[in-house]
């Protein structure tokens, strides 16, 4: 990522002394029903971003979406203002909450404020020019450390970094794109993805784009169900695309003809129904039955996977392998885990229900990177080119460019 400009590197270089600084953060949170803060992992992630402004001496706006709210029709469960209260604990000082702030912001060096919800600003989600050209009046810096909405061209995450006189990325959003190029564009061999979910159509071009990449590609969940059945086996009622079959053998040829393999569960754990008290049954993939569900890999195929995550150089992992809320079918991704916790490779993982699997299992200062972002990690893993990045990217060339283009002649 060295072709887009750092907000690090501009503050060590004393730049944003004095700045208008603004920085859209991901600080779209669960609350409850009485709107208080669940959960505040995406508040604490972008604490970094925020005090490097303020040591560097710049008046630092920052904003974030929350929730889906109508553009021009506030109503109170789409406030940041539990997020403003969150951040003043955190930092140890006040952050006023500014509403209606398109038109002008009033914060002074060493200050910061928190812009209200930036979705309600008519225009937003369409990335319409009037409003990204007024939003870029209101900095001379503009940062987007915002991973999560990286993969959405709207207002606050594109338009503003096309006419801010500065664009970078803030530290959180560096990272994420320094450890997935890490992770695909330069990985330690070998390279193994974990790619789990209910549906193969949801993940088709991800297990496409991979297929050219990794030397081994473990599927897992309902996309398991859909390879098991394009390699001739039996699955019973379980979840499964049976029209996906031939995009699945397709998949599959492509790493074969590479020497790599997708490798097919040998054995499996099975229910009759789909619950928590349901009976647990371990079969042979080759025995199950005509009413059988497949919820989890069996314990031979996660030691064996377990085995090749030992030796991995690199491991991409987005989803659980089985039906890991239940605790009779959890030991799949429980093996999983476990072995990524221990392996010596660089380990980067993402996706809602992959999060909540590290956290269960207690891995997560094992795993080398947990991305912050949901779709933009999906994305990324697909070899999409993120909006949001591209566009850093092609205000850092212009940069460049005008820095190394020669001076203009001057007559003696």
């Amino acid at each position: 990522m060295n072709d887009i400009l750092r907000f690090s590197d501009l503050c060590a270089r004393g730049q944003a002394q004095g700045r208008r600084v603004f920085i859209r953060a991901d600080l779209n949170v669960p609350q409850d029903a009485a709107g208080r803060i669940t959960e505040d992992t995406r508040i604490r992630a972008s604490l970094d971003c925020i005090r490097m402004a303020l040591q560097a001496g710049a008046a630092v706006m920052v904003t974030s979406h929350l929730g889906r709210p109508s553009e021009g029709q506030f109503r109170p469960a789409d406030s940041l203002a539990p997020v403003a209260a969150r951040l003043a604990q955190l930092l140890g000082h006040a952050v006023p909450l500014v509403s209606d702030w398109v038109e002008g912001v009033a914060v002074a060096p060493g200050q910061v404020v928190l812009l209200e919800n930036c979705r309600l600003n008519v225009g937003e989600k369409e990335n319409r020019q009037a409003l990204a050209r007024q939003l870029a009046a209101l900095c001379d810096i503009y940062v987007n450390d915002a991973f999560g909405s990286a993969h959405r061209a709207e207002g606050t995450t594109h338009g503003i970094a096309r006419f801010a006189p500065l664009a970078c990325a803030g530290p959180l959003l560096a990272a994420e794109i320094d450890a997935l190029t890490q992770a695909l564009a330069q990985p330690r061999r070998p390279l193994v993805a974990i790619v789990a979910g209910a549906k193969v159509s949801t993940k088709l071009t991800i297990l496409q784009s991979l297929a050219d990449k990794v030397d081994q590609l473990i599927v897992g969940g309902g996309i398991a169900n859909t390879f098991m059945l394009a390699a001739g086996l039996s699955i019973g009622k379980s979840l499964a695309e049976p029209d996906l079959q031939g995009a699945a053998r397709s998949v599959m040829a492509a790493l074969k003809a590479r020497g790599a393999e997708v490798p097919i569960p040998t054995d499996v754990v099975v229910a009759r129904r789909f619950a928590a008290d349901a009976p647990a049954t371990v079969k042979a993939a080759a025995d199950v039955a005509p009413d059988d569900m497949i919820l989890d890999i069996g314990p031979d195929t996660a030691a064996r996977l377990a085995r090749q995550l030992e030796c991995a150089g690199t491991i991409v992992w987005n989803g659980p392998v089985g039906v890991f809320e239940f605790a009779a079918f959890d030991g799949g991704t429980r093996t999983i885990a476990r072995a990524i916790a221990e392996s010596a490779a660089f380990s980067i993982a993402g996706g809602g229900d992959t999060l909540a699997a590290i956290a269960k299992y207690g891995i997560a200062r094992q795993v080398g990177y947990i991305s912050t972002g949901g779709g933009a990690f999906l994305e990324m893993l697909e070899g999409k080119k993120l909006p949001a990045l591209a566009i850093l990217e092609q205000r850092a060339t212009a940069a460049g460019q005008a820095a190394s283009a020669p001076a203009p002649h001057r007559p003696a």
